[in-house]
This record gives structure tokens, sequence and C-alpha cells, in this order.
């Protein structure tokens, strides 16, 4: 039914019995001194118009009828009425005695109402109240009729909303929704309708208990007013207040009946979003479960042809699903078996709706079980859409279905759904983009799956997530990375692919959780050494430092990133801190650079073994391991001026040197020792200037490399360990130039033994085998670097004024062979200066120090 169905059946009889006709009586003559009566046929409008001027009652009324006439044919003549200036004279004939002419004049503004223009100047004339008055209990039906529909016209306005809610327009509209007139029935509802768009007239019409009339308007015989019905507890029932009354009015019934009624399939679409809204509410919903009515709506939405039926069916499941008992009554319900179906509609905003309510249901956990074999494969297929929208919704589903549910995420993958969650990162819509990130990464927490990963590319089409500009994929992003950097070939393929460096821009983020899931991310790549080395020189570490320093910024994972890059860069660590701990083995290439103060980059190196000796502090260099990639030496070489770096000798002599030395006994050890003190100046300077291309390696320490051998062989098989670190004290204190005393120790010349060592070397960097006058820092150096290559586990802590220790934990004697719960082992302290293989324990760290030291 049109707008205005029943005008077309009762305009004429208004213009030709009702407006402005009244019963004739039989003509007398007039008086003599009244004016003839004049009879004038006008066809012009603006003719009638100035008629409305008239203090005569009779030419009001038929002006109005004429002029109602002309609006009627058409928008073009409500203009021209405008223009002419028939709303102000008409907007006064509103509050006239004659009801007759009340009467004509409200019916041509429930006509001209509905011209934008009109409704513009209405508003500018306050002639609301005078509009809402016609709608008295004791006014005409017609009036009421019209009156309405003027209403109903304004109200689409915000400013007029306003005005017919401050006069009082409500209540009367409420009232005449029992109009036995249908029109009237249809106007009043129309205009509560627009009007509840508005919250403060929804919390009105609670008041007014609106719902029950309404509710008496669904029994219509009219559909436009059931229509009209439906949409308007469509807005109110988004109430809690309006859900418990439309329910305790058995409004629940209402709906369903509507549902059941094929030939009122027109109005099922609207009493789906009504009966969304009471899904919310948990008693609503039980009610209706309670009475077959959810099985009667699930089954309807699954069996329906309709699309709009089906995506406003799956979207009052997600509303509803977001309580929990709502959830376990829809599981009970089987509500899953009706959103795999409506997967597979043909229409994408079904299978966006279907695809929404999956996610909802997924805080189940017996939906997400059923989604594990029904569901996962059917949204894999919606990923490969043509529709972004549709791709987003289903990665939404995976992404829910997959977290915390190992079973889901191994079914995602077994179903093929790595490549199309891989092509989705590239895609244009964030949401979408985060959601695959967020389902590779709970594929990738478990270790036989994440290994498939690596062949789909996933590390490399990372890179444009990692560069997004919105936090969420960029937070989503940088866990993919933690989750799937576990594998070296995973860190080897990123950081090739040139993902570190986005990775640690994300550590600035001013995001909390995009810094902590980078921060995590840096974390696992850093187990990769040479991945670490590259993080440090994008200047992962100093940021981490920052970050660090701040209370607010720093977190678990920034912490732990920050330890676990320098425990994959020891000699940085150690320069930075002034610790190693037992778990920080030592390994060839390290070197001891010295203190240096936080924020302060170390030069890598190969860069400090190409500087030319200065006055600073020697760099004690740590490494057994030679290079084969240098020709033999020649005469040349080794009576040659040498330097790290700039020229190329051999180390191939030295390695003879080292075999000779550990087959030979110890009484030619001495001849040897003077051999290779000869031979210090032509230890290997691979890669020279005049060789760039040769790759470079460290300067090989051939007298540390028997060191490792000898404790390998003698120490090593030692069965107690503190025999072991006992003796193998004493040997670095020899080599180291023997016991020392207190009070000696002042003419004790390492400084100028090492200041020859750097001239002879032509660089600051001296390899720690080679100084035979060592003091504190030296010793505990050689001590850790060889503790570590036999298992024994100790510390090395920096002091000040050029002093280093090592620590180590031993079990106290009188506890051993203990049964239950022993205590913490005790620390000790090694003495390789004074009682080379002493013990101190420590009790005091500053005091026992204080002795030692």
């Amino acid at each position: 039914m049109g707008k205005n169905q029943f005008l077309s059946e009762n305009q004429m009889m208004y213009s030709n019995s009702i407006m402005g006709k009244k019963v004739k009586k039989e003509a007398e003559p007039p008086p003599k001194d009244v004016f003839d009566p004049l009879t004038i046929e006008s066809k012009k409008a603006a003719t009638v118009v100035l008629m409305l001027n008239s203090p005569e009652e009779e030419i009001l009324a038929k002006a109005c009828e004429a002029i109602y006439r002309f609006a009627l044919k058409g928008e073009e003549n409500k203009a021209t009425l405008l223009e002419l200036g028939a709303v102000e004279p008409l907007t006064k004939l509103l509050t006239h005695e004659d009801k007759i002419v009340r009467r004509n004049a409200t019916m041509i503004f429930g006509i001209l109402a509905s011209n934008n223009d009109v409704k513009k100047l209405l508003r500018e004339l306050d002639v609301m109240n005078s509009v809402i008055a016609q709608l008295a209990p004791e006014e005409e039906v017609v009036i009421h009729e019209f009156a309405s529909l003027c209403l109903a016209n304004m109200s689409a306005e915000y400013t007029s909303k306003v005005q017919i809610l401050e006069h009082g327009g409500l209540e009367p509209l409420v009232r005449l929704l029992a109009s036995p007139d249908p029109d009237v029935k249809k106007n009043s509802v129309e205009c509560i309708y627009n009007l509840t768009q508005d919250f403060q007239c929804r919390a009105a019409l609670q008041e007014l208990n609106a719902i029950p009339p309404i509710l008496d308007l669904l029994k219509s015989e009219y559909p436009v007013i059931q229509l009209l019905a439906l949409k308007t507890l469509g807005i109110i029932t988004n109430d809690k207040e309006a859900r418990t009354t439309l329910r305790d009015n058995q409004g629940v019934d209402h709906l369903i009946k509507i549902l059941e009624t094929k030939e009122l399939n027109d109005l099922h679409i609207e009493a789906l979003a009504v009966i969304a809204n009471c899904l919310e509410d948990m008693d609503t919903l039980v009610l209706i479960q309670q009475t077959g009515g959810l099985k009667k709506l699930l089954s309807f939405a699954e069996n329906s042809t309709i699309p709009d039926i089906q995506k406003n069916a799956a979207k009052a499941i997600t509303k509803a699903a977001y309580d929990p008992e709502n959830r376990k009554l829809f599981h009970e319900q089987e509500v899953e078996k009706c959103l795999v179906a409506l997967l597979g509609s043909e229409n994408d905003e079904t299978k966006i709706a279907a695809s929404q309510a999956i996610s909802a249901m997924c805080e189940n956990t017996g939906s997400k079980e059923f989604f594990n074999n029904q569901g996962i494969p059917q949204l894999i297929l919606l990923l490969k859409s043509d529709s972004e929208e549709v791709r987003e919704a289903a990665s939404l589903a995976l992404a829910n279905l997959t977290t915390c549910h190992p079973a889901n995420a191994k079914a995602v993958a077994e179903a093929d759904g790595v490549d199309p969650l891989v092509n989705i990162l590239s895609s244009r819509r964030d949401g979408a983009v985060a959601n695959a990130a967020t389902v590779l990464a709970n594929v990738a927490m478990q270790e036989p799956l994440r290994a498939g990963l690596q062949s789909h590319g996933v590390s490399s089409a990372l890179l444009g997530p990692l560069r997004s500009a919105n936090t969420v994929v960029q937070s989503k992003a940088a866990l993919t990375v933690a989750a799937t950097a576990c594998d070296v070939e995973a860190r080897t393929e990123l950081r090739n692919s040139g993902g570190l460096e986005p990775l640690v821009e994300l550590l600035r983020s001013k995001h909390d959780e995009v810094r902590r899931h980078a921060s995590w991310a840096v974390m696992v790549c850093a187990n990769d050494e040479l991945t670490a080395v590259e993080l440090c020189k994008l200047g992962a570490l100093a940021i981490l430092e920052e970050v660090n320093l701040s209370v607010s910024r720093k977190n678990k994972f920034s912490e732990a990133a920050y330890n676990k890059l320098l425990n994959n860069n020891l000699s940085l660590k150690y320069s930075l801190t002034g610790y190693l701990s037992s778990s920080n083995i030592i390994s060839d290439g390290f070197y001891d650079y010295g203190r240096i103060n936080p924020g302060t980059k170390l030069l890598p190196l190969k860069d400090l073994c190409l500087q030319e000796p200065s006055d600073q502090r020697a760099i004690l260099l740590v490494n057994s391991k030679s290079s084969d990639v240098s020709p033999p030496p020649s005469t040349e070489d080794k009576s040659s001026d040498v330097g790290y770096g700039r020229s190329i000798s051999s180390s191939s002599s030295f390695r003879r040197a080292s075999k000779e030395k550990t087959k030979k006994g110890r009484g030619k050890k001495e001849e040897e020792k003077v051999k290779e003190e000869e031979e210090v100046s032509t230890l290997p300077k691979l890669m020279g200037e005049g060789s760039p291309e040769k790759e470079w390696y460290p300067p090989f320490d051939p007298d540390f490399r028997v060191y490792v051998y000898e404790v390998t062989k003698s120490i090593f098989p030692i069965t107690d360990i503190k025999e072991q670190i006992e003796v193998l004290a004493r040997y670095v204190a020899e080599k180291m130039g023997g016991k020392m005393s207190k009070e000696k120790l002042h003419n004790f010349s390492w400084e100028l033994h090492v200041s020859e060592l750097k001239f002879q070397l032509k660089s600051n960097v001296v390899p720690i085998g080679q100084i035979k006058k060592g003091i504190f820092y030296h010793r505990a150096l050689l001590f850790k670097a060889l503790a570590d290559k036999i298992g024994i586990g100790c510390s090395l802590v920096r002091g000040e004024y050029g002093r280093a220790w090592n620590e180590v934990q031993l079990m106290n004697e009188s506890r051993k062979g203990l049964i239950g719960a022993l205590p913490p082992p005790e620390v000790y302290i090694v003495d390789l200066m004074f009682h080379p293989g002493g013990l101190m324990k420590l009790r005091s760290r500053e005091a026992d120090l204080y002795r030692y030291l």
C-alpha cells in the first residue's frame, strides 16, 4: 500500500462534498444595504492565493478547496504555491474559528509538507503547535489523517523531530495508533518510526507504553502498516526495557507467526531484525528456545531462498552470540549447521554475515570443535573470493577459530589454507591483513606446521604488513614474525628480504602492543647470531636500551630482546654491562674492547683491526680458529712489517707449529716458544688492502689454540669440578706471568709488554694468547675463555681500575650425598694472581672483593 493509498478513494469525496460545501437555502432577496453576491471564476493560482486573506469564511473554504486540488497535481504546483506566498496565510487558517476552513487548511498542509522547501518554511514559521493541536480527540478523522500526514512528512528532518517532541506531539500520535481509520494509523506509525531515530524519543515511547498498540498494528490487514510497525519495533527493541515489554506482551509469538506465514514473506526481513534484537536478551532467548521458536528460526534461515532473510538471520545470531549463555543455547540447538549451510550461499552479504556469526560463536569451545571438520574448508574457499569484504570476514572467522586451538590451526594447514592466507597479506583491507597474519601466527605456533610455512614465502610476504601504517596490522605482523622466526630458514628469509629494518622501526612505536610484539619478534630473531648482528647494525640494541629506560614503555619482551641481542654479541655485552654469566659462552672472535657507556657504538672487530695502534687500552682478542684461504707464507712475508688487514701472510706455519708442539714432549716447549715469539710479527692479516675481494677473518691466535688443546687434554678429564677449577687457575697464572705478590705488583711490567705487542702487531688488537705478562683482567678473560672450552661454568666480572675476576658455583662439600632438597650452590672467587687456584667464598661481595683485589 502506498503512502496515500486511501487518499485516492476519498480525496474527490472530500473536495466535492466535505470541503467548503454548505447546504443551500432558498434564496431571499438581499437587503438594500447589502452588496449583491458576485460570482467570480478564476483560472490563476495567484488570484486564489489572494483570496486566502479574505474575511469571508465561504471564500476561504472555496479557496482552500481549489488550492488543495492544485497541490494534488504534482510537485511543481507545490513549488508554485510556495512562490506565490500561499504558505504563510494558510498557517493562520490552521487556527481559524470555522471548522471547515480549519479542516481544509490542514488537508492542504498534509499534501504540501512533502515538499522540502515548504517543510523548511514551516519550521521557520513555527506551526508545529498548530498542527499537533489538530490531533485532539474531538477533531474529525479527516483532520487527524492530514495532520498526522503533515507530521509524518515533517518528521523526516531532525529539527522537526525536536519540535514535535518539544510540543508534546508524541502522546497524541501514540493514541492515534488505535484509530479506526487505516490512514491515520499509517501516518501516525510512520511519524513515530521517524521519531524513534532519536534516543530521547525511544525513552519517551517507553513511558507512554507505546509497544502494545504498535504490536496490535501487526494484525492489520494492510501490509504497509505492518511493515512500518516492524521497522519501529526494530529500532525501539535496541533498548533492554523495550525488549522486556515486547516479551511480556507476547510480541515474540507475533513475530514467529509472521515468519511461519509464507504469504507475509515481504515482512520476514523486518521481523527477523526485531527477533535479532530480542535474542540479545537472555530471558527472551530462553523463551524462544522453550517454545520451539529457536529451531523454527534456524530452520527458516537455512531453508529460505531470500538472501536478505538469510543475512538477517545470521546477523541475529551474531548479535545474540556475544553473550556466553546465548552461545551455549545456540550450540545446544546446533546453530553451527545452519551457519555452515549459509556459507554456501551465492550471496556475498550472506556469506559475510555467516562468517561473522561463526566468529562470534568461536567463543564457545564446543562450536570451535564442530567447525574443525565442517566450516574451516568452506571458509578457506571464501578466502579466494573476488570480494574483499568476503575475504576479510572469512579470515576473521579463521583467526578466531585457530586462536588457542591447535587442532583448528592444523585443519587450516591441511586444507591448503596457507597460500590464500599469504595472498591476503597483500590485501588493501587492513582488517583482512591483520586476520590473515593472526591465522598464520596460530599455525606457526606448532613446530610440525611451522616448517611447511617457509615454502609459501611467509617471511617475505610479511614485509608489507610490517610497513603498514595501521597499528593493528603492525602488531599482528610482528606477532607472526615472532611465531615463524623460530627456524633458521625463516630468519634467513626475513633477513634477506629486508624484513628486519621495518621490524626494528616498530620498536619505536608509541603503541604498547606493537612495541611488545616487535620486541618479542626481535627476541626470537636474535637466536640467530647473523640475524642478531644485523639487528644491532640497524640500531635495535640502541632503541631497546632507550625503551627500557622508560618505565611506561618498557615491557618484559623489550628487556628479554635486549638481553638476547647482547647474548649473541658477547663482546658488546661485556663492554656495556661488564658481566658475562656462565651461560654466556665465549667463542672464537670475541674481543674485550673495555668499558663503554650506554648508547656508544662498538666498532666491529674488522674496523678495529684496521686502525693504527694508539695509546688506548689494548683490545683483547680470543680466536683459536684459523683460515685456510691464505696462500703459503714466503720469506718476504716473514721479514716484512705487517698489520691486521694491511698485508697478507699465511697462518699455515702457525698451524704446523701448533701441531708439532702438541706432538713433541715438554722438553722442546721452550725452543718452540722462542720460535713463536719470533714469528709474532707474521701473524696472519687476512684480506689486505691489495685484495679486497678476499673474505676477512679475525687474526689467528696459535698460542691460544695450544692452550685449548692442552687444557682439553689434561684438565677436561678431571672428574672433580673443584679440582678442575684449581688446576685451570694455576695453568692460567703460569701462562700470564706466574704467581704475584701484592707488594711487588707495581713492579710487574705488564704495560710495557702489552705496548710492545701492539707495536709489533701494528694494531690495538692483541690476541690473548700472545700476552705473557697479564694482570687481573687478562687472566680473568683467559680463564673464562678456556673454562668455556672445556665446560666449566664460570662468570666474568669487570671491576674498576683494570680489575676483573671470575666467579664459580660449587656445592658445599658437607652436603654432598644427602637425600632431599639441596641448598643453592655457594659462589666463590677464583684467585688467579696471588694464590693461583685458591677459591674465596663470596659472602659479602664488597668486602671479599676488597680482600682479593
